[in-house]
């Protein structure tokens, strides 16, 4: 794909969750009934969906967000976030009551533990979501997440396949997909946590293969395509012949793992909607994941725009 390509600057809708992140950073976190006192505090912007939505936009996408802030002034904050990102925010409707929150514990060796509250992304409404992507003028991928009613995103991929897009769900947080929804999902992007609570126990016997022979089986049953992030390790992808490629990950040197997950399901939206090979498009999820463990924060560690064009432009090196 050339850079001054048609389709250089793809359309993405993200239908998902916005969150005012508050980031405690501490060298241990406390035991039940234990306070200890932390290094420091950031509250920053989040929320699965806003993430994903970033990252595809410092690529380069166009990205229409689909989601809820409540009346609070956190969400004046998210939507002056998200127009300053130069992401549309026509579709986030406002709703009474609170917006979504995560309180997040960081240790020093950059493990997270977070609690979110979803506030307004409960309140996500599937018919405005549906009309939303039936709105636009044009649409190449739409992704979705766990933090928002699963009925409001299958409505978007419906819409979405009515137009001939792609759907990309990140299953996060882990939790049994309902048949509407699985059934409109082109791509999965699960963790190995996650993947094991998706498999439950329909699949539990090993093979000579092991996990890769797991992940092509669920693959199959489902009628899903899958890649299943790896952390550290990179990821594995499933390809539509069923075989198996192991992408690996840089080694790096991990400050911040919050919202890793995130900057590899926006940027490998972005590599698919670009028009790159599937395989790219993870190779480029994974360098921006890995770029973003190295810097704290969430949205704050994602590469910025000119950081994002050179990780983007080593991928088309290799085409």
């Amino acid at each position: 794909m050339e850079a001054g390509s048609s389709r250089a600057q793809p359309t993405i809708v993200v239908v998902g969750s916005l969150n005012v992140d508050q980031i405690a950073y501490t060298s241990r976190v406390p035991a039940a009934g234990e306070t200890v006192m932390g290094d420091r505090y950031v509250m920053g912007f989040g929320g699965k969906g806003a993430n994903q939505a970033v990252m595809a936009r410092r690529l380069g996408a166009r990205v229409e967000f689909v989601g809820a802030l409540g009346d609070d002034v956190f969400a004046d904050m998210s939507i002056d976030n998200m127009a300053g990102q130069g992401i549309d925010t026509r579709y986030i409707a406002r709703v009474p009551g609170s917006s979504g929150v995560a309180p997040i514990w960081v240790e020093p060796d950059g493990t997270n533990r977070i609690i979110v509250v979803a506030g307004a992304n409960d309140r996500v409404d599937p018919e405005t979501a549906a009309g939303a992507i039936r709105a636009l003028e044009a649409v190449e991928i739409v992704v979705g997440q766990l933090e928002i009613p699963q009925a409001a995103t299958a409505a978007a991929f419906a819409a979405a396949r009515e137009r001939g897009a792609a759907t990309v769900l990140n299953p996060a947080p882990a939790a049994p997909l309902e048949p509407a929804l699985l059934a409109v999902t082109d791509w999965l992007i699960p963790n190995e946590t996650e993947f094991e609570i998706l498999v439950g126990e329909d699949d539990v016997g090993d093979s000579e293969d092991g996990d890769a022979d797991r992940y092509r089986r669920f693959a199959g049953r489902t009628g899903t395509r899958l890649v299943v992030t790896l952390g550290g390790d990179g990821a594995l992808l499933i390809a539509a012949d069923g075989s198996t490629e192991r992408i690996p990950a840089t080694p790096v040197t991990p400050v911040d793992t919050t919202g890793a997950g995130d900057a590899f399901v926006g940027a490998f939206a972005y590599g698919l909607a670009a028009g790159l090979p599937e395989l790219e498009a993870v190779r480029l999820g994974i360098a921006l994941a890995g770029d973003s463990v190295t810097k704290p924060g969430t949205q704050s560690s994602f590469a910025t725009p000119e950081q994002a064009a050179v990780l983007l432009g080593a991928i088309l090196a290799r085409i």
